[in-house]
């Protein structure tokens, strides 16, 4: 049987999700414009909206609905 490998994560989602937007936007900055450089920023933008829907799904205020 294989063996999988296995490590903790030393930062939280948001905090991963957050840098590779920002690495992201900061590679597509160097590019020229096209395809490539509109995949870039539309993954930065998404990997922004799951860092933030994570932080609204922990929020202490959160209300469950009814």
């Amino acid at each position: 049987m294989k063996k999988r490998r296995r490590f903790k994560q030393t930062e939280t989602l948001q905090e991963r999700l957050r840098k590779f937007a920002a690495d992201s936007r900061e590679q597509a900055s160097q590019m020229p414009p096209g395809a490539e450089r509109d995949q870039l920023v539309k993954k930065a933008r998404q990997a922004d909206t799951a860092a933030h829907l994570g932080e609204w799904m922990s929020s202490p205020g959160l209300q469950s609905p009814k």
